[in-house]
């Protein structure tokens, strides 16, 4: 196959073309770079079936030649990013899914939508299934990225029903691995760099609000299942253990050696989850998938890469 990875320079987007090269694929990468780093692919240089385009999707898109599959992973991706670049991050799930399912249209290509778990919102339902609609505040800080995303959906869906588009949706949830932007303001990478420099870890709030962290590797597998299979409507792709923010931020220390404990403050974000746990059944029974990766394996995999990183930049000896 020859697939398009929109956001191909990014933390999923670079691990995915990983993989499809590595199953014998040929990738084409196109990012703009406003959170993606060309470092993430820079080992694909010269590679043979790999090529990469600047460009921003919201855009016209134009791809030479044929395209077996479009995987539209290009948008901001974390609270910082909300803040700093709402406009964007509503154009990419918005105009950037149009012109990305217009090109599937005319590719007649396989197009795969990465969704969220943010389009649940602060969920009144626990765990979350793909049949809950969610409890979301569209005008709030993150609802630029709630609703970017449950708009995405809704218009790879119109694409499907009325222009018969081979359709697939993955709904992601907080997924981890090396690659992760330092600054990105997400709890992992804020937590290990805090750990590795000896910091206290800051919790927000009282650090009982949960999360299911998922290793890079399991996403990637769920993600190129689902693109293979023939369902249609969106599929939770996530880790359902569970665990409080003080119990990740506890096992980060202890993983690092990291004696300065922890501190608390003030909840930062408006309509922070309180708690975010994948429904699995359909992905387990449709796609024969369930994550492999521990969350202590997955941290064992990723503290080194947060290291190097470090010292590259000269804040670690």
């Amino acid at each position: 196959m020859r697939v398009l990875i929109t956001g191909g320079a990014g933390f999923l987007g670079s691990h995915l073309c990983d993989r499809f090269l590595a199953e014998g694929h040929t990738v084409v990468a196109m990012d703009n770079l406003i959170t993606g780093n060309t470092d993430n692919i820079a080992h694909l240089a010269g590679h043979p079936r790999f090529s990469f385009i600047k460009h921003d999707v919201t855009n016209y898109i134009f791809v030479e030649g044929p395209l077996d599959a479009i995987l539209h992973f290009a948008s901001p991706a974390s609270p910082v990013d909300y803040l700093e670049l709402p406009i964007q991050t509503l154009k990419v799930g918005a105009l950037g899914t149009h012109k990305a399912l217009g090109l599937a249209k005319d590719k007649k290509a396989r197009f795969l939508l990465a969704s969220t778990s943010e389009v649940y919102g602060d969920p009144q339902v626990h765990p979350q299934p793909e049949t809950y609609y969610g409890h979301v505040n569209p005008i709030g800080p993150r609802g630029v990225y709630d609703e970017a995303k449950r708009f995405a959906e809704a218009m790879t869906m119109a694409y499907h029903r009325y222009h018969g588009v081979e359709t697939r949706i993955v709904r992601i949830f907080n997924t981890y691995g090396p690659r992760m932007r330092l600054r990105d303001g997400r709890v992992v990478p804020n937590f290990i760099q805090q750990a590795l420099r000896g910091e206290p870890l800051t919790i927000y709030g009282d650090g009982s609000q949960t999360r299911s962290f998922q290793y890079v590797d399991d996403l990637v597998e769920g993600v190129y299942r689902l693109l293979f299979s023939n369902e249609v409507e969106p599929v939770n792709i996530g880790n359902p253990g569970e665990f409080t923010i003080k119990a990740f931020a506890e096992l980060v220390n202890a993983l690092t050696d990291n004696k300065a404990g922890v501190v608390y403050k003030d909840l930062r974000t408006q309509d922070d989850p309180q708690v975010r746990q994948p429904d699995i059944a359909k992905a387990r029974r449709i796609l024969g998938w369930e994550p492999r990766v521990s969350l202590e394996e997955g941290l064992r995999r990723t503290i080194p890469w947060f290291r190097e990183e470090l010292r590259k930049r000269g804040e670690l000896p």
